[in-house]
């Protein structure tokens, strides 16, 4: 009280003095601790008492519960200085690698100045220099595709036709950025992804057109090159306007995908969805015209045999005879392709080929999180970051750490999905970890968590301590890998329920980082007044409050105003180190009225009581519906949550439920009827279950799409079940190449099987279209079919290989590994075997 009222300045009103009215100032603020120091508290023993007698008053820094380090490690010793994080995030829109660089250029200006020439400043975490570095990355793979795809043609076609898909390239590309910026897409790591899908598909309408104006300039005729470009481009026309149709049928879906993965992934479908329809344009429009300019004037030379395809079209008629030379061959080979197709889609059955929503990336950043019990210091907390943090930086491949604890590090996505930026209590901390950059070492992100996982297991912890390792996600973030949520009539039985499910977790080898929501409540000591001995002593309730605040927080009494942008609080509080409950707390004097008119003393144990007790169980509440959670991630073989949740539902069916309700099990959806309970499964599960139901329902509406397009096309609605047979075997080329591989079938991997059904499409079309014009009346069928798969070969292959290279230069890349192998393998396996297919039921079903 004797500070805040001596803290005191206001205006007190105005005097007029000779005609002019002056302002008049009251009292004036505390600017320094002698000031403080100096102010009368009372007498005793006639001897004035001022604040610096009983209180020590210094400019000291803020006594929160929050401590935050460096760590880097040199040579021989790891060395550890206090620190303090400054984060900054753009603006939607904004350009990263500019704000970045921006950002960078104003801290080096103010060194010296605002930040002092003794204060050492290091980049932790630069966004702007990764997407930068990724952006180039990507954009020497799309010249690399480039460059691959126009000397395919130049091998294949001639180098008059690889001088036209040179041109052709770029102007589709140009054209498909302007529609991307108009469609309000960045340029970003998935949008440039999108691109590199698209080259491979948006020549194959060029390479069909320049292939057919070749082929006719071959065959001669009589007629100029102009009228047999016309004739060219008329004879596949129509096939190619589907063809493109079906792709786009098969794309535009997919832009309809909810939930955190359809922002994520759109940039795909609407960017090779529009270079597909600019592709076309740019095939019937400027490809004939360049082909005409290209050609001179002078006659056309070719092989005898390239109009009838050639040395590849001789290959097709070698293989392709045996199997159409009767019903028998034919129906022998289709059974063969339907038990082979089969056998491929019992690899995920038997989990050589796993699933997952994603694969992690490569990233240079990793953190742990640290929670010990309810109850522990700051100080307890950083003990085992620092060694946490000791551990980790035994790696060569980390290069410098951060220790947070009693805070959060600075939250990105992930962080702000699992609201990291809410952990701020004394026994929470984070470890920030910054790998080398990844030119620089070999193990990718992901196997170095596993190893960090391992090493930090060994670290002495207090019982009930939670560490936990966690990776940047390559896709949209969740609260966990693996979340269960435990729903039912009250908490008691919730917490029941859900310790049980967390030791099933437990039991799972595959299983790690195992938590729960509710932990144990810490331990707390409730103060309460003793109301008889309160009104015998005559002290107020407030007094013996405010007391109690003093001692073990502190209280704000004032600001010093001192002129600067901040005032500077003025607290009264005990050191840390004496905040204990001890003789010397109970025996704090407050004030009390004895006798009527006679302030005295007491002491604070004289009318309080002290209790130990245990605080109460946190409420998590789901969508408004109270709910207990047990989280955990997955490492080894099986990342993918589904292995996860078959493996917890096993164990959990062998556990003895005597005198505890089983939990039923729900995949989605909160249940309706919480008088029992209910584990519902969410976190990653419930963006895979939205993504994959949604990603199938696109291809369910693809393929009806398609189907409408190539009935409209033939006028029969048998054909087009015909072109639609060869999809599923891209599961052929497409589960194998990811066992192979090793990778798990993801979102991108189903990205790419959706688009492999139009780009298969369109060769079945092509190859149909080409049978149903050169079927006539008295010709065998089996010359027919020979004719138009050896004719009609090269295009088909030289398409796919096109789309093919487009893909391997993104094989590396860890998210978008499975869209690269399902086009890779996928394209090969049923290229080949379309040619073959699409004849064989023709032998099967006409005579």
């Amino acid at each position: 009280a004797k500070v805040s009222g001596a803290n005191k300045a206001f205006p007190a009103g105005r005097v007029r003095n000779a005609g002019e009215q002056i302002d008049i100032v009251a009292g004036e603020t505390l600017g320094s601790p002698d000031q403080i120091g100096n102010l009368l508290l009372t007498s005793r023993d006639n001897r004035p008492v001022y604040v610096r007698d009983v209180a020590d008053v210094a400019f000291a820094t803020d006594t929160s519960d929050v401590l935050v380090s460096t760590l880097t490690r040199s040579a021989t010793s790891v060395t550890r200085v206090p620190s303090v994080t400054v984060a900054v995030a753009k603006r939607a829109g904004a350009n990263a690698v500019s704000v970045a660089e921006a950002i960078l250029h104003r801290v080096e200006v103010l060194q010296g100045s605002l930040i002092p020439g003794d204060l050492s400043v290091e980049v932790t975490r630069d966004y702007g220099e990764t997407a930068n570095e990724k952006a180039n990355e990507l954009l020497y793979h799309l010249g690399l595709a480039t460059i691959s795809i126009i000397v395919l043609v130049w091998i294949a076609i001639g180098r008059r036709e690889a001088m036209v898909v040179a041109i052709v390239i770029p102007v589709t590309i140009l054209l498909t950025l302007s529609a991307s910026r108009v469609m309000g897409y960045t340029l970003n790591r998935v949008s440039l992804f999108a691109l590199i899908f698209s080259i491979g598909i948006l020549v194959d309408d060029a390479i069909v057109v320049i292939e057919n104006i070749s082929r006719h300039w071959a065959m001669g005729g009589g007629r100029d090159r102009r009228q047999a470009a016309i004739e060219a481009v008329a004879e596949v026309g129509n096939p190619t306007i589907v063809a493109t149709l079906t792709v786009v049928a098969a794309l535009l879906p997919m832009l309809f995908v909810s939930g955190m993965m359809g922002p994520y992934m759109s940039p795909i479908p609407a960017n090779a969805s529009a270079a597909m329809i600019f592709s076309f344009f740019v095939a019937v429009m400027v490809t004939p015209w360049l082909m005409l300019k290209f050609a001179g004037r002078s006659p056309a030379h070719a092989h005898a045999d390239q109009a009838g395809g050639g040395m590849l079209g001789r290959v097709y008629t070698a293989v392709a005879r045996p199997i159409l030379s009767s019903k028998t061959a034919s129906w022998a080979f289709l059974l063969a392709i339907g038990v082979l197709t089969l056998g491929s889609l019992a690899l995920f059955y038997t989990k050589d080929v796993t699933v997952k929503l994603l694969p992690f990336d490569n990233k240079s950043e990793l953190s742990v999180t640290i929670d010990l019990p309810e109850g522990f210091s700051v100080e307890a907390t950083d003990a085992v970051a620092q060694a946490v943090a000791g551990k980790v930086l035994e790696l060569s491949e980390v290069r410098s750490a951060q220790t947070h604890a009693g805070t959060a590090a600075p939250f990105n996505f992930n962080g702000l999905v699992r609201h990291s930026f809410l952990r701020s209590e004394p026994q929470q901390g984070d470890v920030a970890l910054n790998l080398s950059p990844k030119s620089e070492r070999i193990r990718s992100s992901h196997d170095i968590a596993l190893d960090i996982r391992q090493r930090i297991a060994s670290i002495a912890v207090p019982a009930g301590t939670s560490l936990k390792v966690v990776e940047p996600p390559p896709g949209p973030p969740v609260m966990a890998t693996l979340l269960a949520e435990i729903y039912g009539p009250d908490g008691e039985a919730r917490r029941k329920v859900a310790a049980k499910v967390e030791a099933a977790f437990r039991s799972v080898p595959f299983i790690v980082d195992v938590d729960n929501s509710y932990g144990q409540p810490a331990r707390r000591l409730r103060t309460t007044i003793s109301t008889d001995d309160a009104e015998f002593f005559h002290v107020e309730e407030s007094d013996v409050f405010d007391t109690i605040a003093i001692l073990n927080g502190g209280e704000t009494v004032g600001y010093s105003h001192r002129g600067g942008r901040q005032p500077i609080p003025i607290r009264i509080e005990r050191p840390k180190g004496e905040r204990t409950l001890d003789e010397r707390f109970l025996t704090t004097p407050i004030p009390a009225n004895v006798l009527p008119g006679d302030r005295g003393v007491v002491e604070l144990g004289d009318v309080v009581r002290v209790a130990d007790e245990r605080a109460s169980f946190p409420v998590f509440r789901h969508n408004g519906r109270a709910a207990e959670m047990v989280t955990a991630e997955l490492a080894g073989s099986f990342e993918a949550p589904i292995y996860g949740m078959l493996a917890v539902s096993q164990a959990i069916d062998a556990q003895d439920w005597t005198g505890l309700p089983k939990p039923s099990i729900a995949l989605h959806g909160q249940p309706e009827d919480e008088s029992k309970p209910t584990l519902l499964w969410d976190g990653e599960w419930e963006v895979t279950w939205v993504t994959f139901r949604d990603m199938g329902a696109a291809f369910g509406v693809a393929l009806l799409g398609i189907y409408i397009l190539v009935v409209a096309q033939f006028g029969s609605f048998k054909v087009p079940l015909v072109i639609l047979t060869p999809i599923p075997l891209t599961f052929i080329g497409i589960l194998g190449g990811h066992w192979l591989f090793g990778a798990p079938f993801s979102a991108t991997s189903m990205i790419g099987f959706i688009a492999l059904a139009g780009i298969i499409v369109r060769n079945s079309i092509l190859l149909v279209d080409f049978i149903r014009h050169a079927a006539s009346p008295g010709r065998p069928l089996g010359e027919v079919l020979i004719e138009a798969g050896a004719i009609r070969f090269k295009p088909i292959l030289l398409t796919a290989l096109a789309a093919m290279i487009g893909a391997a230069v993104i094989l590396t890349d860890p998210i978008f590994q499975g869209l690269a192998i399902s086009l890779l393998f996928g394209l090969a396996s049923s290229t080949l075997l379309t040619v073959l297919v699409i004849p064989a039921i023709y032998r099967v079903l006409r005579t």
